[in-house]
């Protein structure tokens, strides 16, 4: 094959991998654009002819991973729409390097089964890395495109989501040496492996119990558009309540009207229950607007709580306003807030400006809007909820890092995670769920999600989805709260349980490589 058709070829076999991601979950398009990187990168003659193809399958497959990224910035008026291209472009080629860097300390192993381990080994570093370093950027993790297939994917409660990547580099591998006769029995073995991955791992939803508490999940599909309008802000709250109460009513529970001169609501009618809205689903400072929270508690019956999205102000000693933090709170029937989670993961540009004055003197003001920007919160908190298990709070893309959703040393029953999608594109909204999904996994713990626009869903603790709303639609999700499982093996050492399979991997490279060579030296 002449060196363009290569590099031609590879960078088609990206963005052809990126199709086992959803919404299509064609994963075994990502086993085959894998193993056509391994095949071409065994016939490279130079390692900077290696890197270049990982480098150029990167960038393909993050082209079409990442694509919903521009439509991002169709939602505001300080730059122009086709900079999201040139976002996705440059970021693309700026984790690409990861990709490129994997296939170079590939070839410090021999072809064969030894390359094909190193790489997975390789790979689940390069994952890792890129989502620690300048601030992190986690998304779609190669092993996301397991989701569709039974078992496997339950193997990231034991070396999560990047152990996940490693089985589909072998699955890639052991495709692409099935283009070798001599390498057939490795071939094999490691599909072999990989079915009894998905045999042993594989398991069945924990059974809900009599008496789970009842989630509503409110969807009103508003769309990003609309979203910061403040003519209507009005007429949006007042649909998530309209579907809350539509929501009790199907559940067939909802309570009887009471006076609200009364000093207490009587006794419930029906089981206390959790309805959740989305990120800033509530404009109004609800800590500074006594008028908001009662509007609100009006909604709950005695036992009911609230969690919903919204915004705290952070000021300065003269009372004005400096900063501010993208919060979820809880609130009961009696207007009283319970907790408070601030978000920690900012997004770079779109909730903060780094190095505002230059960013600014540049033009790249950030997508939210607002003149000041967020400040994190101290990181993942379990939030107590009377009445119910107490829950792990996430916002938006702070779902997509793994090891990093649950409390140290306070492991919540379940996780909420409220976001706004509505400005994720077509793509990106699956794409959220299904690292959602894999958090459930690795935590063993059930996720609730909410978004304004979709896709709304109650996960359970094998990541399997019990309920959901479909991507631009109107609906509330009612569920029973799944149960969480025991602590998984990634719940209780995080990444530590991905380091030691990479570790694993690199022995059975480091010993295959020793006997490989031992044999050219007898022969």
């Amino acid at each position: 094959m002449k060196p363009a058709l290569r590099l031609l070829f590879v960078f088609v076999a990206g963005g052809v991998a990126a199709l086992g991601f959803a919404p299509w979950e064609w994963w075994l398009l990502t086993v085959a654009g894998v193993g056509a990187l391994i095949w071409l990168n065994d016939r490279s003659e130079t390692r900077r002819g290696a890197f270049a193809l990982g480098w150029l399958f990167g960038v393909g497959h993050h082209l079409v991973g990442l694509s919903w990224i521009a439509t991002a910035f169709t939602y505001q008026a300080a730059m122009p729409a086709w900079l999201g291209w040139v976002a996705v472009g440059g970021l693309s080629m700026f984790l690409a390097l990861y990709t490129g860097a994997a296939a170079l300390v590939a070839r410090a192993a021999p072809p064969g089964p030894a390359r094909v381990m190193l790489f997975a080994a390789a790979w689940m570093l390069g994952e890792w890395l890129r989502g620690h370093l300048l601030s992190g950027f986690a998304w779609n993790p190669l092993g996301e495109a397991w989701l569709p297939v039974a078992g496997i994917p339950q193997a990231a409660a034991y070396v999560g989501a990047l152990g996940l990547s490693g089985l589909m580099i072998l699955a890639g591998g052991a495709a692409a040496l099935a283009f070798t006769r001599a390498r057939a029995g490795a071939t094999a073995a490691i599909a072999a492996a990989l079915v009894i991955v998905g045999y042993v791992v594989a398991a069945p939803s924990p059974p809900i119990p009599m008496g789970a508490p009842i989630v509503h999940l409110v969807q009103p599909d508003i769309g990003q558009g609309d979203k910061w309008n403040p003519a209507v802000e009005a007429a949006h709250l007042e649909r998530y309540i309209a579907l809350s109460r539509d929501g009790f009513r199907r559940s067939r529970r909802l309570p009887e009207a009471w006076d609200r001169s009364s000093p207490t609501p009587p006794a419930p009618a029906r089981a206390p229950q959790i309805v959740i809205w989305s990120e800033s689903a509530v404009p109004q400072i609800v800590e500074e607007d006594a008028g908001a929270r009662t509007r609100l508690a009006a909604l709950l019956s005695r036992g009911d709580m609230l969690i919903f999205g919204g915004v705290a102000l952070i000021r300065d000693a003269r009372g004005e306003v400096i900063a501010a933090t993208n919060s979820l709170y809880t609130i009961d029937a009696d207007a009283k807030l319970h907790g408070r989670y601030d978000k920690a993961h900012l997004v770079p540009l779109g909730e903060y400006v780094p190095a505002r004055p230059l960013m600014e003197w540049l033009g790249l003001a950030r997508l939210a809007p607002g003149a000041f920007d967020f400040r994190p919160g101290p990181g993942p908190r379990t939030l107590p909820l009377p009445g119910f298990p107490a829950f792990g709070a996430q916002i938006c893309y702070e779902m997509i890092f793994p090891g990093e959703v649950v409390q140290t040393g306070t492991r919540p029953a379940w996780l909420v995670n409220i976001s706004n999608d509505a400005w994720f594109g077509p793509t990106g909204p699956p794409q959220h769920l299904a690292q959602a999904r894999l958090r459930a996994i690795e935590e063993g713990l059930p996720v609730a999600r909410a978004t304004p626009t979709g896709i709304s869903a109650m996960i359970d603790a094998r990541g399997r989805i019990t309920r959901s709303v479909a991507q631009g639609s109107v609906g509330v999700a009612t569920a029973p709260l799944p149960p969480p499982l025991p602590p998984t093996w990634f719940a209780r050492w995080a990444h530590w349980t991905t380091f030691a399979f990479g570790l694993l991997l690199i022995a059975a490279a480091l010993a295959i490589s020793y006997r490989l060579r031992r044999a050219e030296i007898v022969a």
